[in-house]
């Protein structure tokens, strides 16, 4: 498939076989999976998971991917092709059977945050998720309190999910080459939570309203959520910083806004 890789849709297009095998590896595929690539572009991957599994179903925004996507479809019956933008996607169309999903991709960079945030409202049907993205954002959502990565993404990633950083992708992997380096992550979603929000609305409006002044203590960017004392009474110090508290925190600090 020859195809100009395209800015506005953030494609950068994984050539390496080596890298493409580990990846394989590392999801462990079974043939009843019910796996889901999100962007396959030029089908790097689709082609190395196709002859694993029953039924692949691939969510590619280009139309001018799809030609060849089709082409693979008729060697491969079992491929779903849905043409469409998967940060508007409902996911939950895919579901046969209660089996869960699973999910991968090579996500473009500049929609990669939208899109893990949108895929977490549907953790209760995904199995599992492995995605290559920028190294910087798998950092930020392996990200430990205290450490400065720690933000929004980290808390609502690590509330749903266990996340796990697998390996580093070199920019050669690529064609176009990126300006930085990438990482694969494997996100699993809780079966039980181990921490529980009473309102998960209220809890992601208070992680939103906490690390957009980062720089400031909790006494400060809550201050129209909670009193110091309200924040006190779960045993933080109003002095600190967004960036040192644990999900366990915010869930806490949460489930005061409705006490």
């Amino acid at each position: 498939m020859q195809h100009k890789a395209r800015k506005r849709f953030g494609q950068n297009f994984l050539t390496d076989d080596h890298v493409i095998d580990r990846i394989v590896q590392s999801i462990g595929i079974q043939a009843d999976d019910k796996i889901v690539e999100i962007g396959p572009g030029q089908a790097a991957l689709t082609r190395e998971i196709l002859p694993l599994v029953n039924k692949l179903e691939v969510i590619e925004l280009d139309r001018d991917l799809i030609t060849g996507l089709e082409l693979l479809k008729s060697r491969y019956p079992g491929l779903a092709i849905h043409n469409t933008d998967a940060l508007k996607f409902d996911f939950s169309h895919l579901i046969e059977n209660e089996q869960p999903l699973r999910v991968v991709g090579n996500l473009p960079y500049n929609i990669s945050t939208p899109l893990i945030f949108n895929l977490l409202s549907y953790a209760g049907v995904i199995k599992d998720m492995h995605f290559m993205l920028q190294k910087e954002v798998v950092e930020r959502m392996a990200a430990e309190p205290g450490g400065g990565q720690s933000g929004r993404l980290t808390i609502m990633v690590q509330y749903r999910c266990k996340v796990e950083k697998l390996f580093i992708v070199p920019p050669e992997a690529f064609e176009p080459r990126p300006k930085v380096e990438s990482a694969i992550v494997r996100l699993t979603p809780y079966a039980e939570l181990p921490f529980v929000a009473n309102d998960e609305k209220a809890m992601a409006n208070l992680v939103t309203q906490a690390f957009s002044q980062r720089r400031k203590t909790l006494r400060n960017c809550l201050r129209t959520l909670l009193e110091v004392e309200q924040i006190e009474s779960v045993g933080i110090d109003p002095k600190r910083r967004p960036e040192t508290l644990s999900v366990e925190e915010f869930v806490n600090l949460s489930n005061l806004l409705d006490s």
